[in-house]
């Protein structure tokens, strides 16, 4: 024998589920807009870590430019091997821009 679900109750079922599957679709849509906001802050830290690493690496070659033209030498050998050095770092200086 075959049961029927009466009337009443098979229109809440539909009813509930209707509400739910609403639910559910915005919940959805939540997670999807806190995905792409998540997205966003990300690309933004990692432009800012890049500057950071750029700004650090800037730093430390003035602070070796800054050391070879604080050193006195009377060696000849010694003074173009600073000379040198104070060349290669004023380019990188310069490729950072």
């Amino acid at each position: 024998m075959l049961s029927v679900i009466p009337p009443p109750i098979r229109y809440s079922v539909y009813m509930a589920r209707g509400w739910e599957s609403k639910s559910v679709e915005e919940q959805l849509e939540q997670r999807a807009e806190q995905k792409e906001q998540a997205a966003k802050v990300a690309s933004k830290d990692v432009v800012r870590a890049a500057d950071a690493e750029q700004a650090r690496a800037r730093q430390m070659l003035q602070l070796k430019r800054e050391r070879i033209l604080s050193e006195k030498t009377s060696h000849p050998v010694r003074r173009s091997a600073l000379q040198a050095a104070l060349k290669d770092i004023e380019a990188e200086i310069k490729k950072l821009g």
